[in-house]
């Protein structure tokens, strides 16, 4: 990595941690601000929730075409005002319309900056150091949504509006502070790949269409984050409450278990997963998910004391964080190194795509199944959970050895490298 590679990764982190902690300062708290501090009832708070998966839904494919044609720096800039502006007017709305304005402004902006961060972070690592770059990412966003929710959850109060007009307020001005420090990026050119096809200039989704191995890495994704993230807030805390008499509390402990697990683990199983193939660290996170609602399936249908239906609750949400810490340097760095020279952006916009859609649809199926069916809730998402094990063997099929444990790139250079100069390889 060069010296302005390494300075551009730096504010780029910085932008990922800010970014996240002006989410976290108003994402937790939105059903209670338009439902009742605004007075507009449980229905239009729904309404606002399902609208930032609809923008998401929306821009995400002029998002990619856009990236790949002005860059993804000049794209983040304006998806980053545009959050703003819908930060801050989603504060000052006191009216069902211009509050659905508003978060449709504020989820487009949100859904963009993920795909324009993802392929800056592309554009300024190499093969190499591209997993690290992409956990480190990851920690900073768990890192900063957790901080964010637990200050924001200090200022708030339901009983004044004006408290929550602060909150958007001050996610507003975390978002323009972005802008400021992301202006001051010089990015280095896109590091190529030898021997990458070529780019279409169009950006074209059949070319994407056709790449058989990034087909089966979106319908993997799909099962990824509707059988762990679309159950987060919806299905599984429903089902913790209803079936397993989960108090509110533990709920919070559940989720601040999760991001903790996270935290701790990112890096200590990073060394771990780049001496792996990925398909099978892929593999190896279904499994864990398995039994992580095999324990979820104990907390709320075993015959266990509340105690210990509490601390298995608590620990299924610990093991998905671990199941988590797993994927963030293996599926982002994957949708990179499969993308053709200069595609990034659309690859990295398609599967934000496919996430959007799969958080989407699995409240909307998960909510229900966990409030009402219990039984039948944890035996789905088992078996979608083993299922993402056999979907990611198939996967590593249509990968190259490169593409699937990118160390091995590394150790070939070395070879080379000593075969040039007049020395044996070393055996391992």
């Amino acid at each position: 990595m060069t010296r302005e590679m390494g300075a551009a990764m730096r504010r780029i982190h910085v932008g990922n941690a800010l970014s996240a902690f002006g989410l976290g300062f108003t994402v937790p708290y939105l059903y209670v601000y338009v439902a009742q501090v605004r007075g507009l009832g449980a229905m239009t708070a729904g309404l606002v929730l399902a609208v930032f998966a609809v923008a998401a839904l929306i821009v995400l494919p002029f998002a990619g075409r856009a990236i790949v044609r002005r860059g993804p720096l000049p794209v983040l800039l304006v998806a980053l005002v545009t959050a703003a502006i819908g930060a801050l007017s989603l504060g000052l709305s006191n009216s069902a319309s211009t509050v659905l304005v508003s978060a449709s402004a504020l989820g487009a902006g949100q859904a963009v900056m993920q795909p324009a961060l993802a392929t800056m972070i592309v554009d300024c690592s190499t093969m190499e150091n591209r997993s690290r770059a992409f956990a480190m990412q990851f920690f900073l966003q768990n890192l900063g949504l957790g901080v964010g929710g637990l200050i924001g959850g200090h200022l708030v109060d339901p009983t004044k509006a004006g408290s929550f007009v602060l909150l958007f307020a001050i996610e507003a001005a975390m978002f323009l502070l972005l802008v400021v420090v992301m202006a001051t990026v010089r990015m280095p050119r896109a590091p190529r790949v030898e021997g990458a096809p070529a780019a279409s200039t169009k950006g074209s989704w059949k070319q994407l269409l056709g790449n058989r191995a990034m087909v089966q890495l979106c319908v993997l994704g799909f099962v990824l984050f509707f059988a762990c993230y679309g159950q987060f807030e919806s299905g599984l805390s429903a089902y913790g409450v209803e079936a397993a008499g989960i108090s509110t509390s533990a709920l919070g402990t559940a989720l601040a278990a999760n991001t903790l697990m996270i935290v701790v683990a990112q890096f200590a199983v990073l060394r771990f997963v780049e001496r792996r193939k990925r398909s099978r660290v892929i593999a190896s996170v279904g499994l864990i998910w398995a039994v992580a609602w095999a324990v979820a399936g104990y907390a709320g249908l075993g015959d266990g004391s509340q105690t210990m239906a509490t601390a298995a609750f608590i620990s299924t949400y610990a093991l998905f964080g671990l199941g988590e810490s797993l994927l963030s340097p293996t599926l982002a760095p994957l949708v990179a190194d499969l993308a053709p020279a200069g595609m990034a952006g659309q690859y990295n916009s398609a599967f934000a795509l496919v996430k959007q859609l799969a958080l989407a649809v699995g409240p909307a199926v998960g909510g229900p199944l966990g409030a009402s069916l219990h039984g039948p809730y944890v035996v789905i998402f088992l078996l979608f959970s083993l299922g993402i094990t056999v979907l990611a063997v198939r996967l590593g099929r249509q990968l190259t050895e490169v593409q699937n444990q990118p160390s091995l790139a590394r150790s070939r250079v070395v070879v080379q490298g000593n075969a040039a100069a007049g020395q044996a390889p070393a055996h391992a």
